[in-house]
């Protein structure tokens, strides 16, 4: 059964600055629970392709992810390869301006590999996928 998570997060800083972030996986260190990011293959001129290796804060396991959409100051989209008892993953944070800043719309589908264990996922996740919407709106805020 498919499994969904939307979580939202508002930034006092304008889409430009959060897509910045969102859509450069070297940033990502910086602002989520992510420790370290290698870049196993590069994207196309705009980083749609890009397959990133990130090595999570109290997690031994790592995961890979694809991305597979970005559109400046509006989205971006990936997929999870592995790492996870899942499959199926497909996330995307989207941005809307909101005044002066932007709310974030942080929402992902997944597939469990084992029945049952989808609840969860969806309750780990969601909770993950909050500190990560939150870090996010926070740094893009800061001035740099």
């Amino acid at each position: 059964m498919v499994q969904k998570v939307d979580v939202r997060a508002r930034s006092a800083a304008p889409p430009e600055a959060v897509y910045r972030l969102a859509a450069d996986s070297s940033t990502w260190p910086d602002w989520s629970p992510v420790v370290r990011r290698e870049r196993e293959r590069e994207g196309d001129a705009r980083g749609v392709g890009e397959i990133r290796v990130f090595h999570n804060k109290g997690r031994k396991a790592l995961t890979r992810e694809e991305i597979v959409e970005l559109t400046p100051n509006r989205r971006v989209g990936y997929v999870l390869l592995s790492g996870l008892a899942i499959h199926d993953y497909r996330a995307s944070i989207e941005l809307a301006p909101d005044g002066g800043g932007t709310v974030i719309r942080w929402c992902s589908s997944f597939e469990p590999d084992v029945r049952g264990t989808g609840w969860l996922y969806r309750l780990v996740l969601r909770a993950v996928i909050r500190r990560y919407a939150e870090g996010l709106a926070a740094f893009a805020a800061r001035p740099h």
